[in-house]
C-alpha cells in the first residue's frame, strides 16, 4: 500500500482498487463477511465510505428478514438493523423461540425456549417440574438471551427421563447456517441442584432416527447462566428434510434429582475466531 497526499493507494496486483468507483468497493466488500468490512473500512476515506453502504450491509442481513423484524423497530441504515440484531434478539414464534445474528460473521443463532421444548412431567405434574417467571427476562442481550418469559425449575425426579428439542432442517435451509456445521447447548442454571453429582447427564444431537452421544463439561457464560455443549450437526446445502433431535437424559439411575433451572438449547453455528 502506498500513500499519497493522506490517501492510501490499494493495490491488487497492478490494479489500484481505490480508483474503482464506490459501488464496485461496496460489491466487492459484500462478499466478505462483517468483520472483513470493519476492518476493510480502515484501509481508506474511500473504502471507509463503500463499507457504510446499505448494499454491503443487507448482504450479511438474512433472507427474508424483512418478515422477521416487527413494525415497531426502526433503523435509519442496514448497518443500524444489523448490529441491532446482534445486541437485541427478536422473540419469534409466539415468543417460545429467540433468534439473533453473530456479530462477527452475520450467522443467524436460536434458542428454544422451555416452552417449546418436550419435558416429560413438565405437564400437569408440579410436583416434578414447575414453570417460574424468569428472573433474568429483563437481561435481553447477546451473550444473555433470557428474553422468556418463563424459565422451568426442576423440583424433584427419579430419573431425568426425558427433555427434547426438535427442529425442522428446512429452517436451517435459505440462511445463513445452511452448509456449516453447528452447535448446540443446554442453557441453565444449578441452585440447589442434587443428584447429577456421580451420574453425568447424556446429551445427544442427531437427526430423528439416528444415534449420536458424546461426553462434554458445563462452561460458565457471562450472563451468569451454564452452557454444556449437546453436540454439533452438519447441515448439508442439499438436505433439508427431517427433524434435528436435542435430548438430554439420565434413566440409568433412579436416584432423586432436583434443583435444575433450564432456559433453553441454543443453536449457534461454528466460526471462526
Amino acid at each position: 500500500m502506498d500513500e499519497r497526499k493522506g490517501q492510501r493507494e490499494v493495490m491488487c496486483g497492478n490494479l489500484d482498487l481505490g480508483a474503482l468507483p464506490t459501488y464496485c468497493i461496496s460489491l466487492i466488500i459484500s462478499f466478505t463477511s462483517p468483520r472483513d468490512a470493519c476492518r476493510l473500512s480502515l484501509v481508506s476515506t474511500d473504502f471507509n465510505s463503500a463499507t457504510e453502504s446499505d448494499a454491503v450491509w443487507e448482504s450479511f442481513l438474512p433472507s427474508q428478514y424483512q418478515a422477521l423484524i416487527p413494525l415497531s423497530l426502526s433503523f435509519s441504515s442496514k448497518k443500524q438493523l444489523y448490529l441491532r440484531l446482534c445486541k437485541n434478539p427478536l422473540l419469534i414464534e409466539a415468543r417460545r423461540k429467540s433468534f439473533w445474528l453473530d456479530r462477527g460473521s452475520g450467522k443467524k443463532c436460536y434458542m428454544l425456549s422451555p416452552r417449546d421444548l418436550t419435558i416429560i412431567w413438565s405437564v400437569d405434574t408440579p410436583w416434578y417440574w414447575r414453570w417460574v417467571p424468569n428472573p433474568d427476562a429483563r437481561l435481553f442481550s447477546p451473550p444473555c438471551h433470557a428474553g422468556f418469559d418463563e424459565v422451568a425449575e426442576l423440583l424433584s425426579v427419579a430419573g431425568l427421563k426425558s427433555v427434547e428439542g426438535l427442529v425442522s432442517r428446512h429452517a436451517f435451509t435459505h440462511d445463513a447456517l445452511q452448509g456449516l456445521p453447528c452447535i448446540q447447548y443446554l442453557v441453565y442454571k444449578v441452585g440447589n441442584a442434587y443428584g447429577f453429582e456421580s451420574y453425568p447427564v447424556k446429551l445427544s444431537v442427531g437427526v430423528v432416527g439416528t444415534e449420536a452421544n458424546d461426553v462434554h463439561f458445563p462452561k460458565a457464560r457471562v450472563d451468569g447462566w451454564l452452557e454444556v455443549e449437546m453436540g454439533e450437526f452438519f447441515n448439508e446445502e442439499c438436505v433439508n428434510d427431517g427433524e434435528l433431535e436435542m435430548s438430554a437424559l439420565e434413566i440409568e439411575h433412579l436416584n432423586p434429582k432436583g434443583g435444575l433451572i433450564l432456559q433453553g438449547i441454543e443453536i449457534r453455528a461454528m466460526t471462526p475466531n
